[in-house]
């Protein structure tokens, strides 16, 4: 932030001292050119002056040493012709060619016809850039003849230089003092916002551990962190109420559902069997209470603390899974099949790749008719790893899949015994790992629920690409 901060101080800057110098560099340089220009002409109508009496007097010996002076004076040349353009007097020696071209240039042709001389043009005179100004020379109304002066025009061109250089030095300068207070202004602005980045980060991982900064920085910036502590601290109440409610009341409800389903197996001997179907119904709402008890013990344990993805194998804990569950699968008449390439290891939070598949496998085995199968896929894309529990059951519709995942949602068709937190864990242990749970229509019916984790290593293959390979249990079932 400080460096983008910086970024847009110096382009403001910039900016403004563009604005500013271009348009005083141009203004300088327009003005010391008309200068210079004003100054030739200023010459040229001395030595015009003198010219026309040493002309009307007959002394052209004092005109040679006139011009020959001031041109010695100003560092240029001066030439005087007749009215015809014929050269009369040079302070410099010209070339027969030279001497023959005068009358066709513009300013001395503009002289010659009685103009003020303001035909002013710059010429390349032996490498040298020249200033050429011409003004005629008129003795009681009549014309005599025109005055030629030339100057170098390197000394305007320096002093131009020297001012643009002086304005880019100066501009230099001024950035630099802008960098510098505007260094200390970003990070005065920066380094709060920062650490309220910082702070929101710890807060995002469960805890506020480090409480934002609200001494440092501008005001709006100290209020905003003050603001951010108290949410957070309220949050993390919020967050310990929560889950200190979850696990007392999960753990003093266990100890009189055990007592309870303890004295209910003692009723059974004693209950008529016109009374066993409520025993019975009594006995399994008893169990499902435990499940429920169980799972927001699970919950409250996974938010009491932020849990670090590791590296996990997957095909082993695929594989043991699915052996554990052969044989309750097998006594429901339902085939369990794990298919699919290894698919090496991905980044999960300790023990949840086992409770992911527990849950969903429970769920699919509650729903599958006898004769059924459920399998097992694993797939890599990319680098997404997936775990794939697909049954053959009713399945869900789009609505039902939406909120299957809420915590205590159960479907309206769904069998007995569920407590409608397996989904609600399922998604919270998928996202602490930094994946996603989807549930999807599986083909020909049924549900394909999805969990998909981030890649560790590639994927080792055991045959052809796309050829499914089956453990010797994965054909598990009654069959």
């Amino acid at each position: 932030m400080t460096r983008r901060l910086l970024f847009s101080y110096l382009t403001l800057a910039t900016l403004v001292l563009i604005c500013l110098e271009l348009p005083l560099g141009y203004v300088y340089s327009r003005a010391e050119r008309d200068r210079a220009t004003n100054a030739a002409h200023q010459e040229a109508e001395s030595v015009a002056d003198f010219a026309a009496l040493s002309l009307a007097y007959g002394r052209p010996d004092e005109l040679t040493a006139q011009i020959t002076a001031c041109a010695d004076r100003v560092g240029g040349e001066i030439l005087v012709v007749d009215g015809t353009g014929k050269l009369i007097v040079s302070s410099h020696p010209l070339s027969p060619d030279e001497r023959a071209g005068l009358d066709q240039r513009a300013e001395i042709s503009a002289a010659l016809l009685g103009g003020d001389g303001s035909d002013v043009r710059g010429s390349g005179i032996g490498g040298v850039s020249w200033l050429s100004v011409a003004v005629p020379v008129q003795h009681d109304g009549t014309l005599q003849g025109a005055v030629r002066l030339s100057v170098p025009t390197d000394a305007v061109a320096s002093d131009v230089h020297r001012t643009w250089l002086g304005l880019a030095l100066a501009g230099l300068g001024v950035l630099v003092a802008v960098a510098t207070v505007a260094f200390a202004l970003a990070r005065w602005i920066g380094h709060p916002i920062l650490a309220l980045e910082r702070a929101a980060h710890t807060l995002a991982g469960g805890r506020l551990t480090t409480p934002a900064s609200v001494t440092a920085g501008p005001p709006e910036v100290r209020s905003l962190a003050a603001t951010f502590n108290r949410t957070g601290a309220l949050l993390e109440q919020l967050l310990a109420a929560q889950s200190a409610f979850a696990g007392e009341a999960s753990h003093q409800l266990k100890t009189p559902l055990a007592a309870l389903r303890l004295r209910l197996d003692n009723l059974e001997i004693d209950v008529p069997p016109h009374l066993r179907p409520h025993l019975n119904a009594a006995m399994t709402e008893t169990d499902r209470l435990a499940r429920m008890v169980e799972g927001l013990l699970a919950l409250a344990r996974m938010e009491e603390s932020a849990l670090t993805p590791e590296q996990t194998g997957l095909d082993r804990l695929a594989e043991e899974r699915v052996l554990a569950w052969h044989d309750l699968y097998a006594r429901h008449g339902v085939r369990l099949l794990l298919v699919g390439d290894p698919v090496g290891t991905a980044l999960a939070v300790p023990g949840a790749v086992e409770q992911i598949l527990d849950n969903l496998l429970s769920n699919s085995l509650r729903v599958s008719p006898p004769g059924s199968c459920v399998t097992v896929l694993r797939e890599t894309r990319a680098a997404v790893t997936e775990l794939r529990v697909i049954d053959q059951g009713p399945g869900m519709t789009a609505e039902q899949r939406g909120r299957a995942f809420d915590r205590f949602w159960r479907a309206p068709d769904a069998p007995k015994g569920g407590t409608g937190l397996g989904l609600a864990l399922v998604q919270r242990l998928t996202l602490a790992s930094g994946g996603e749970a989807l549930l999807l229509p599986a083909p020909g019916g049924g549900l394909d629920a999805v969990v998909r984790l981030q890649s560790v290593s590639p994927r080792r293959t055991g045959g052809f690409p796309g050829r499914q390979r089956r453990r010797p249990f994965a054909t598990a079932g009654t069959g």
